[in-house]
């Protein structure tokens, strides 16, 4: 069995090579080889030695595989579809929301697929910017509840599971990636109130997960990522994925002997992380992550350009020797830090209304709004500024509150005025102005005595 498995590793392997790492960095010229089979684009999580570069991309069947029909109690389905909000950090509106989906559990363990998705989220928030930023995430559970427990492919690749969502292992002939059946998925996020991203727990030990990094255009959410709920590094295969649906970085690892990419010749990719440039061009060109040059990186190293990345061995370059999107285990370097904000803004405000806006305010009335705390961060990073009628109230710097009756003495008239709260997150870890002004919102309410 055990030579039988290798066989079978050996074939899915070089399939998934052969199906080419299926995408091409940004708008690569280079012209991919074409998928072994038509459906889903996933990534394949490298060896759980932490290594990328043994990775890719293939395409996958979005149904799963065969697997019994479910067979639940009224019990179960009175269960089944359950939501919860595991964290709660405001309105959907103006948060990014994570919607977490097991597999694999049974009605009686669906306990333990809560305690698995608050250690996931643990994990994920380990990690910077995550740690700092945990503030602008709500998390929702889903409860999917499964006929059996486990999931199909762990121990062997015959084993068939009868779950939710279909998990399964050895997935394209890969004994570690991990995918599952898109539509049951949808089903269950379609659940909750808002998905901005959706990770799949399997319940399993064993190392695996999968990328499917397409925004769903149903639900409108960036990606679904995979992961074995038991299994440390497969929350850092999920932390990987996030870096390519939030924060739109291209894999920084390369394939040296893999025929094709071993050199890259088309136009400059799109991705924020890869460049065809040297330093020195990046710096004169004022482009990409030409701000963060000779910085020394939380990966380790120091920012510059190092040959290597997005699949190609030369031709392309990275900012640093290593980082999460080159081996798990590694911290994002500096500019994925900074694209990984830019994404947390592209779905979050950071000031959110407590008091509704579209009422008109009376003396006796309080104004309120959420700004979250952002965790570890200087704090001088966040400023917090009231205006009224355009003027700043500078006694009120820094407060998420005011009553209207502290305001009567500028309120002499009977017009009606405009109180307004702006929040702005001035942080130390973003350079681009660009990114920078989509860091502050404003919250405003019309006020009349």
């Amino acid at each position: 069995m055990r030579s039988a498995r290798r066989a079978v590793m050996a074939v899915g392997a070089a399939a998934a090579l052969a199906a080419v790492l299926a995408a091409a960095p940004g708008s690569a010229a280079a012209e991919p080889p074409a998928p072994r089979t038509a459906g889903v684009e996933v990534e394949i999580p490298g060896p759980e030695d932490g290594t990328l570069a043994g990775s890719g991309h293939t395409h996958v069947p979005p149904e799963g595989r065969d697997r019994p029909a479910s067979r639940l109690s009224s019990t179960e389905v009175a269960a089944d579809g359950e939501v919860a909000k595991m964290v709660d950090s405001g309105s959907t509106a103006d948060r990014l929301d994570i919607v977490v989906v097991g597999d694999g559990y049974t009605v009686s363990e669906l306990p333990r697929f809560h305690a698995d998705a608050r250690r996931k989220w643990e994990e994920l928030t380990a990690v910077e910017p995550y740690t700092t930023y945990r503030g602008l995430f709500n998390v929702w559970t889903v409860d999917a509840v499964s006929n059996q427990s486990g999931v199909s492919g762990d121990p062997s690749p015959d084993t068939v599971r009868d779950t939710a969502l279909g998990s399964y292992f050895w997935c394209d002939g890969i004994e570690r990636l991990l995918c599952v059946d898109q539509d049951k998925v949808d089903g269950y996020v379609a659940k909750a109130p808002e998905a901005d991203l959706v990770l799949v727990l399997s319940h399993s030990t064993k190392y695996g997960g999968a990328g499917y990094n397409e925004r769903s255009e149903t639900l409108g959410y960036e990606g679904i990522s995979t992961a074995s709920a038991g299994n440390e590094k497969s929350g850092q295969v999920a932390i990987h994925e996030t870096g390519h649906s939030l924060g739109k970085l291209a894999d920084e690892y390369f394939y040296a002997d893999y025929p094709g990419y071993e050199r890259y010749e088309g136009p400059e990719p799109a991705d924020s992380n890869i460049t065809t440039l040297t330093a020195g061009e990046l710096a004169d060109r004022g482009t990409k992550w030409h701000r963060w040059l000779g910085e020394p990186s939380p990966d380790g190293g120091v920012v510059g350009a190092y040959e290597g990345g997005g699949y190609y061995a030369t031709g392309l370059r990275r900012p640093t020797e290593d980082s999460l999107m080159r081996s798990l285990g590694k911290p994002f370097n500096l500019p994925g830090v900074e694209a990984m904000i830019a994404g947390f803004y592209r779905e979050a405000r950071i000031a959110s209304p407590v008091t509704a806006t579209d009422r008109t305010l009376r003396r006796g009335d309080t104004v309120k709004a959420l700004v979250p705390r952002l965790a570890g961060a200087d704090g001088r990073q966040l400023t917090v500024r009231w205006h009224l009628d355009g003027r700043e109230v500078k006694p009120l710097a820094g407060r998420t509150q005011v009553r209207v009756s502290d305001l009567s003495l500028r309120l002499l008239d009977l017009r009606k005025h405009t109180l307004s709260l702006t929040a702005e997150d001035h942080s130390p870890s973003v350079r681009d102005r660009g990114i920078a002004r989509t860091m502050r919102s404003t919250v405003s309410w019309t006020i009349r005595f």
